[in-house]
């Protein structure tokens, strides 16, 4: 054998190694699979978009048979007629979908409406936005994934990712494909692009080194630092702190999200002159996502008049004045008609809201009608369950993800029951009765309904109004969250004063005859004692604008007066009903009146002091560091620390053989690659037997050329003993040992 060949055996192995990642197979095979993370990025997006509208199973159909047919296609369909069959593909997707409409949606594609639609994607409309946002899914996943797959297949890598790009930019645009998608996207196809071009200059991935650690700083610097302040894009990485909520709570254009704690604002928001109290109503959202509340359907400029509800009602008029700047249209259930400043820029929403698309400044004010039904306790009891379709389908719709439990536990609350309304009050008492209210509540992970009812001791509004429409649907009673105000403070006879810590969330069940009727599960007690408590702060620090005239004479809030059943005639029966005995506010957060975002970080409890939330690292934080960890990993590979190492543990570590004679000559290489680093290396063509003789010259332990002497019994002649072999291991480790401290204790 020549001396060549006498090499350790972990160098030999970081050859082949490196050989094997500049091979053309394993550049291919890395530009495929950073095709497949770059697809996987933006069908992620439908995947979570099917799995709340339902549909999921079949997405995953779609999406697989578009990548086998783009596999079997690819070795001998020319590229016209890939890019034909994609057209295809999404054309006849697109038809699907217009098909799939109601009747009421078709009525509105008209080509403006069509234009309109699709500038609005561009431009942040949710894709869970969209009426039939699964059909929508299923329809344009599969021509990206064929001609992404197909051109990946061809070996054309940057065409792949260039399909690949436009589709996930098509989910950055509408706001769906969150930092960690879009990111993994990224990591994708640049490993695509680099892999290919590596290949093609012949420098191969062993290379990807260099751009696994550029991509992981690129990760970590855009997950943890923040180059604009203020900026609206938030880091990976949570702010750590209250958050405030008002205005994700009540001023939430499209989309709610479910937060961990809160904190109470006592700024005054607006006031209202009213015959009556009632609550406040802002906006309402039909589509739970598990994590948050999505608002579907596009606004329609508002033209006057607007319908009533389906049955009896009484004319409510009220005169609304902003003391801040204010974005929203509070008005009593259910507004027809607005007149003022508001009137002339706003919107109506498919769930019957009015919103302005300019805000209020202080001091304007708007006149609005409201339409209140009238209803009694037994006619919502005889109420019937042939519901509409619009109202079924979307009203009644949970995600893929509800639980077992969920569905289970409604079962048990409100299952024994035979009409919406009882099922609707016995959850409410359920959840009034079972659960507390408080103001901090670690930041929720997975289906908030879930977590609150089996997690969770305690929790405010949202996950109280949330959990009681999950509930109500899984026993197929429509129902919906809203959101808004709750009266506020009565300061005269028909007139209150709406603060921050008025905001929040209810539940509105559907009747038959009657319309949308309010519920409320928080319990009023606690959220009142919370309120008066952060008011009474506030004042007593001097805190301006959480007054107007008139309101400091007022101790506390007025808590909302317990509404009875009222008859057609709007007279009452005497029978309180529990669609509205829950007198209860939130404790939400708001921001101030001129816009600015009071302190983060302190909050507020319910006897309004500060007390700090411990919030353990969510799943972000933990991709941001395994990014960072691979990066690591990937510098110390370039600078050669892992071969080092791992040298340095197979020399510490050698590890046993099967035989003696594997013992004796894996003994010996250590020893030559221990000699080598303290020493001199083997000179080309000298022997083992010559190098160690060479190095006896000049003092080396006879143990030491004892153990070469039993490598070549072992390699050339009839072997060794099992006592010889481990007597050269035992003499290779005493050697290690005493030379690992100081370079040249292997000599004497």
């Amino acid at each position: 054998m020549s001396a060549d060949a006498e090499t350790a055996p972990e160098t030999g192995a970081a050859s082949r190694f490196d050989g094997l990642l500049n091979s053309e197979r394993t550049s291919r095979a890395v530009a495929l699979l950073g095709v497949l993370v770059l697809t996987w990025s933006y069908v992620s997006v439908l995947f979570y978009v099917t799995d709340v509208v339902g549909g999921r199973s079949r997405l995953i159909a779609v999406v697989v048979g578009s990548l086998l047919l783009a596999t079997v296609v690819g070795s001998f369909v020319g590229l016209r007629t890939a890019v034909a069959v994609t057209g295809a593909l999404l054309a006849g997707g697109f038809a699907v979908y217009v098909l799939a409409l109601p009747q009421s949606q078709l009525q509105l594609l008209t080509p403006d409406r069509l234009l309109s639609d699709t500038v609005a994607l561009l431009t942040g409309l949710s894709i869970l936005r969209l009426t039939g946002a699964g059909v929508w899914a299923m329809a344009v996943a599969p021509g990206p994934v064929f001609l992404s797959w197909y051109l990946a297949v061809r070996r054309r890598y940057v065409g792949a990712v260039a399909v690949g790009g436009v589709a996930l930019g098509l989910f950055v645009l509408t706001g769906d494909a969150g930092q960690v998608a879009t990111l993994v996207g990224v990591t994708g196809g640049a490993v695509t692009v680099a892999a290919a071009t590596l290949d093609r200059y012949g420098a191969g991935v062993a290379q990807l080194d260099v751009l696994t650690m550029v991509l992981a700083a690129m990760i970590v610097l855009s997950a943890t630092v923040s180059v604009v302040p203020g900026a609206g894009a938030a880091p990976l990485l949570p702010n750590r702190g209250s958050p405030t909520v008002e205005g994700s709570l009540v001023d939430a254009q499209d989309r709610l999200n479910v937060v961990g704690s809160i904190r109470l604002s006592p700024q005054v928001r607006f006031t209202v002159d009213s015959p009556e109290p009632s609550y406040w109503q802002t906006a309402a959202y039909d589509r739970y996502t598990g994590d948050g509340w999505v608002r579907t359907g596009n606004a329609n400029p508002y033209e006057g008049q607007l319908r009533g509800p389906p049955g009896a009602s009484r004319t409510v008029q009220q005169q609304v004045t902003a003391e801040g700047s204010l974005s929203i249209v509070p008005a009593a259930w259910k507004p027809v008609g607005l007149q003022g400043p508001a009137a002339e820029n706003a919107e109506v929403t498919t769930q019957g809201n009015l919103r302005p698309t300019v805000s209020l400044r202080p001091g304007e004010s708007y006149r609005v009608t409201s339409e209140v039904p009238l209803h009694t306790t037994e006619q919502l009891r005889r109420s019937g369950t042939d519901y509409p379709d619009e109202i079924e389908e979307r009203y009644l719709q949970l995600p893929d993800s509800t639980s077992d439990r969920v569905r289970e536990r409604a079962a048990q609350v409100a299952g024994g029951e035979d009409n919406p309304y009882d099922k609707a009050a016995a959850v409410e008492e359920y959840l009034e009765s079972e659960k507390r209210y408080s103001l901090s509540v670690p930041e929720p992970s997975g289906d908030i309904a879930d977590s609150f009812l089996f997690e969770m001791d305690a929790g405010y509004c949202t996950y109280y109004a949330t959990t009681m429409v999950a509930m109500l649907r899984a026993q197929d009673v429509p129902a919906r969250l809203v959101t808004g105000y709750t009266t506020g403070q009565q300061v005269a006879e028909d007139e209150y004063v709406v603060r921050g810590l008025d905001a929040h969330a209810w539940v509105q069940v559907y009747f038959e005859d009657v319309g949308w009727v309010r519920f409320d599960p928080t319990p009023g007690g606690p959220r009142e004692t919370a309120e008066n408590a952060r008011l009474a702060e506030a004042r007593q620090n001097g805190q301006t604008g959480v007054d107007v005239e008139s309101s400091e004479e007022t101790a506390t809030p007025t808590p909302t007066p317990t509404p009875t059943a009222e008859t057609s005639d709007g007279g009452a029966d005497g029978n309180s009903t529990p669609a509205d005995s829950s007198a209860v506010a939130p404790g939400v957060v708001t921001t101030p009146g001129d816009g600015s975002i009071p302190g983060v970080g302190a909050t507020t409890t319910a006897d309004g002091g500060g007390s700090p939330i411990p919030d353990l690292p969510p799943r972000r934080t933990f991709l941001v560091g395994l990014v960072a960890a691979v990066g690591l990993v990937a510098g110390a590979r370039r600078a050669g620390l892992t071969a080092r190492a791992y040298r340095a543990l197979w020399l510490r570590y050698g590890g046993g053989g099967q035989t003696p004679d594997d013992d004796a000559v894996r003994a010996y290489r250590r020893l030559e690659y221990l000699l080598e680093r303290e020493h001199r290396p083997r000179r080309t063509g000298e022997t083992p037997r010559t190098y160690l003789r060479s190095l006896s010259r000049v003092g080396l332990d006879d143990e030491a050329v004892r153990v070469g002497e039993a490598y070549e019994r072992a390699r050339y002649g009839d072997g060794v003993s099992r006592a010889e072999a481990d007597e050269a291991v035992a003499v290779v480790d005493r050697l290690v040992r005493e030379s690992t401290p100081v370079v040249g204790r292997l000599f004497r």
